[in-house]
C-alpha cells in the first residue's frame, strides 16, 4: 500500500471538535531546499551528497543510460521535469493499436499498467488484502471454531481468518473517526461557504467573514469555530482549509468505502483470471491511471531532469523512467506485482523502485519467482521499508528478501527513512524499522519533488527514501555498468555513513517519556548506515581502478 505523508491537519483532529477554544501554537521549522541532494559535511544535513558528487567527481566523465522502472500507481509522463527523462518503447508505436514488438502489451510507449482493463478503465482504490482474505475465507470459516477442522492447513487458514477479521476491525476503528470527523467538516463546509456567499455577497471568504456570519445550526457553529482557529493560528486562507479537507478525504475515504469493505471489489475492471497467478497478457497501456501522484513524486525523486531550471533536480542525470502501473489505492495484489517484476526485467530495467508493501500475501510465491527472475537477469530492487514505525524484523512487511521455503534474495534492499531534523531526531517518526531487514537509510521527511499537471509539493513517507537510495544506484551503475546488483549493494553499505552509529536516536512511533523512547541508530537497521553518493563514488572508484 502505498502511503505517503501529506500534512493535512484534519487527520489529528481527535478531540478537536470539543476543544473548539483553543488557541495553541506551534513554530514550523522549515526544512532546506533540495535538502535530499545536500552534503553533510558542507550544508550540515544528512542528504546523499548528490550536488558535491557531480561538481566534484563526475564532471567530465561519460555515462551511459540506465532504465529505472517504477513500479508504483503511475507516472505523469507528460510532466515538464519528466518528459524527458522517460524510458519509450524503441519497438512500439503509439496509437496503432499493435503489438508491434510483440512483447505481449499493445501500444506500451512508457510502460505498463497490470490496473487497468481493455475497455480503457482502471483501478484506483482497491482492497487491503486482509478484506481479500477475510473475503475469501469467510464461507468456510464464519461462526466455526478451530476445532471443528482436523487438517492442519484448515486450522492454518482457521487461524489467519480470525486474525484478518480482527486486524480488519481494528483499523476500521482507528480510521473511522478521522472518516466520520472530515465527512462533518465536507459538509458543514458547504453549508458555510453557501450562506457567507449568499448573505455577505462575497467570492472570497476571508476571516472577516467568518467573524460577521452567525450561523443557527450546531454543525455550522462548530464548522466555524474550527476554521477560524485554523486561519488565527497562521495555517491559510478559507480556500487552503478546504484544500486540506479535501486532501484527507482523498486519503481516508477510500480506506474505509473500498479498502476495509469486504462488498467492493474492483478487481472486475481487470478483466484476467485472478486464480491464476501467472498469467501474465492483462491490463493496458495507461501508465499514468487515475491517480499519479505517487508515482510521479517516486519519479521526480529519482530522476527529474537536473539542471534544466525547472522545479527541482532529481538524484541521477542519466535515466530513463519506465512506468510499471501495479499499486492502487490500497493493497497491491501479488500477481500484479510479479508481473511488473517480470515486465521490467523483460524491457530493459536495471534498477526497480518499489515503494509500496503490506502486511499480508495472497500468494508469496509468485512474486519470489518474480524476485529470483530479477536477480537471475542482473537486476536490482529497492523496497521500502513502510511506514508504521513498526519492527519488521517482528511484523512482516511483504515483500520480503525472505522466500518462501529457503533462501533470500541477493538483489533486494529494503530502506528506511530519515528525517532533515538532526541528532535524536534523524530517524523518521513513521519509518519501520528492523536490525536485521532494513540495509540502509535514506532521506525521507518532506521531499519536494514531481505531482501530476506540472506540480510539485513536499512528501514523506519510506516511499520518498527509496527512490533518492534509487538515484543514488542508479549513478553508479550509469557510471559502472557492469556492476551486479550484489556489488551495488555492497558498495551502498560499505561507503554508507556512519554518521549516528553508537549514537541514540528517537525511535519511530515511540511516546514521550517511555523507557525505551532512545536506542543506539545500529538497532534501527543492520548497517547503520545513511547512503551518500558521494562516499559510493569514490568507493566504486577505488574497486574498479579508476584514476581521475
Amino acid at each position: 500500500m502505498k502511503r505517503i505523508f501529506i500534512t493535512v491537519s484534519v487527520l489529528l483532529l481527535s478531540g478537536f471538535l470539543a476543544a473548539q477554544t483553543a488557541t495553541a501554537t506551534s513554530t514550523v521549522v522549515k526544512r532546506p531546499d533540495n535538502w535530499f541532494n545536500l552534503d553533510p559535511t558542507n550544508d550540515k544535513v544528512n542528504g546523499v551528497s548528490t550536488e558535491k558528487t557531480y561538481k566534484e567527481l563526475l564532471k567530465d566523465r561519460k555515462s551511459v543510460p540506465v532504465i529505472v522502472a517504477v513500479l508504483d500507481s503511475g507516472v505523469d509522463w507528460k510532466h515538464d521535469d519528466l518528459k524527458d527523462v522517460m524510458w519509450t518503447n524503441p519497438g512500439e508505436i503509439a496509437g496503432n493499436g499493435i503489438d508491434d514488438d510483440k512483447n505481449g502489451y499493445i501500444d506500451d510507449i512508457h510502460g505498463w499498467s497490470f490496473l487497468g482493463g481493455k475497455d480503457g478503465k482502471n483501478v484506483d482504490a482497491e482492497n487491503l488484502e486482509m478484506t481479500r482474505l477475510y473475503r475469501k475465507l469467510k464461507p468456510k470459516y464464519e461462526g466455526k471454531a478451530l476445532t471443528d477442522f482436523k487438517s492442519k492447513e484448515e486450522k492454518a487458514e482457521f487461524k489467519l481468518f480470525e486474525e484478518v477479521k480482527k486486524d480488519m476491525a481494528d483499523t476500521r476503528a482507528k480510521y473511522e473517526p478521522s472518516y466520520n470527523q472530515i465527512k462533518f467538516l465536507q459538509e458543514g463546509l458547504v453549508k458555510v461557504e453557501a450562506d457567507i456567499k449568499a448573505q455577505q455577497n462575497v467570492t472570497d471568504i476571508k476571516l472577516e467573514n467568518l467573524e460577521k456570519y452567525t450561523p443557527e445550526e450546531k454543525s455550522a457553529k462548530q464548522v466555524k469555530a474550527i476554521v477560524m482557529m485554523s486561519m488565527k493560528q497562521g495555517k491559510g486562507t478559507f480556500a487552503d482549509f478546504k484544500e486540506q479537507i479535501k486532501e484527507g478525504s482523498e486519503q481516508i475515504n477510500p480506506m474505509i468505502e473500498v479498502g476495509l469493505n469486504p462488498d467492493a471489489d474492483p478487481r472486475t475492471i481487470v478483466g484476467d483470471n485472478y486464480a491464476d497467478s501467472y498469467e501474465k497478457y492483462y491490463g493496458n497501456a495507461d501508465c499514468k491511471g487515475p491517480n499519479a501522484l505517487h508515482g510521479t513524486h517516486v519519479a521526480g525523486i529519482i530522476a527529474a531532469k537536473r539542471n534544466n531550471g525547472v522545479g527541482m533536480d532529481g538524484v541521477a542525470a542519466d535515466v530513463k523512467i519506465m512506468s510499471v502501473r501495479c499499486v492502487p489505492n490500497g493493497d497491491e495484489r501479488d500477481k500484479d506485482v510479479a508481473n511488473a517484476i517480470i515486465y521490467a526485467v523483460d524491457n530493459g530495467a536495471k534498477i526497480l523502485n518499489m515503494s509500496f508493501g503490506k502486511k499480508y500475501s495472497w500468494d508469496k510465491k509468485c512474486v519470489d519467482a518474480a524476485v529470483k527472475y530479477a536477480q537471475s537477469k542482473g537486476v536490482l530492487l529497492m523496497h521500502a521499508a513502510g511506514n508504521d514505525h513498526l519492527n519488521i524484523d517482528e511484523i512482516t512487511h511483504y515483500p520480503t528478501t525472505k522466500f518462501e521455503g529457503k533462501g533470500t534474495a541477493s538483489n533486494m534492499m529494503t530502506i528506511g527513512a530519515l528525517s532533515w531534523k538532526p541528532d535524536t531526531m534523524i530517524a523518521a517518526g513513521f519509518s519501520n524499522y528492523g536490525k536485521k531487514s532494513i540495509d540502509l537509510f535514506a532521506p525521507g521527511v518532506d521531499i519536494y519533488s514531481t505531482l501530476p499537471e506540472n506540480e510539485y509539493k513536499d512528501l514523506s513517507g519510506t516511499s520518498m527514501a527509496t527512490p533518492v537510495a534509487a538515484g543514488v544506484a542508479a549513478v553508479l551503475k550509469s557510471y559502472y555498468p557492469a556492476l551486479t546488483p550484489e556489488q551495488i549493494k555492497k558498495i551502498l553499505v560499505k561507503s554508507s555513513m556512519k554518521t549516528y552509529k553508537g549514537k541514540k536516536v528517537i525511535k519511530p512511533g515511540s511516546k514521550r517519556g517511555a523507557k525505551d523512547r532512545y536506542v543506539k541508530f545500529e538497532e534501527l537497521g543492520k548497517n547503520a548506515g545513511i547512503i551518500n553518493l558521494y562516499e559510493a563514488i569514490k568507493l566504486a572508484d577505488k574497486m574498479n581502478g579508476f584514476k581521475g
